[in-house]
């Protein structure tokens, strides 16, 4: 239950503030892929009525991090194993034509911009906050696809990347997630150093190394909500 100083505060909790209260306990992997967010367990947890509840359910539906089900309730996205194989097999074919592309398009400013966006990557890495983590790691391939101008590469990309997001969040470690940083410093430098064939090999060996280095026999169990997971909330 909610500690003594915050009850006064919990009447006000927004439905945006919930939502991103259980997106932490979601990446922090306090609430396993499969996990049933009951509507009337979370409106004990964070004192606030079931309309508020609803309406932070809707908000992590909109980013996928929980599934909705008809007549059944919301539950942690569960992506399965395959559908994390198709995703990056269809990101190895994308993402290949990208990195040549980027390394014939690409100015100074460009990669000013990308090395700045990997230190807060690394820092992203060095802290807590997992779903940050993915997300910073993720943009960076959007970012590329930003440098060659095409809108509709981008667009098919950034849904793609949140798609990875979403998996590497539940599934990847912290020290995998150290190493797909340091790809990508790899594939900046021989992008900077017009190395096409280069930067496009780096590419695939880094989807290549995210995609095998994924956990999924290391998730924990779905199971029932419960309170005392939640992030800030108890």
């Amino acid at each position: 239950m909610p500690k003594a100083e915050d009850q006064a505060d919990a009447g006000n909790r927004s439905s945006k503030w919930i939502a991103e209260d259980i997106a932490a306990a979601i990446a922090a992997r306090k609430l396993p892929p499969g996990t049933r967010l009951r509507e009337e367990a979370l409106s004990r947890v964070y004192e606030v009525s079931r309309t508020k509840i609803r309406a932070a359910l809707l908000i992590l539906s909109k980013d996928k991090l929980i599934n909705i089900v008809p007549d059944k309730g919301a539950f942690v996205s569960q992506p399965t194993e395959a559908e994390a194989r198709d995703v990056f097999a269809t990101r190895r074919i994308i993402e290949a034509a990208l990195a040549r592309e980027f390394v014939a398009r690409a100015k100074a400013a460009d990669y000013a911009r990308l090395e700045k966006h990997i230190r807060n990557e690394r820092n992203a890495v060095s802290g807590k906050d997992t779903k940050a983590r993915s997300q910073l790691l993720g943009d960076f391939h959007v970012l590329l696809a930003e440098v060659v101008g095409n809108g509709v590469l981008a667009e098919i990309l950034q849904e793609l990347v949140a798609r990875s997001s979403l998996i590497t969040m539940l599934y990847q470690s912290v020290r995998d997630a150290a190493c797909s940083s340091d790809e990508h410093v790899e594939f900046l430098k021989a992008a900077k150093a017009g190395d096409a064939d280069e930067a496009v090999r780096l590419m695939m060996a880094h989807l290549d190394h995210v995609e095998a280095a994924l956990q999924f026999d290391a998730a924990a169990a779905p199971g029932d909500l419960a309170a005392g997971l939640l992030a800030r909330a108890g």
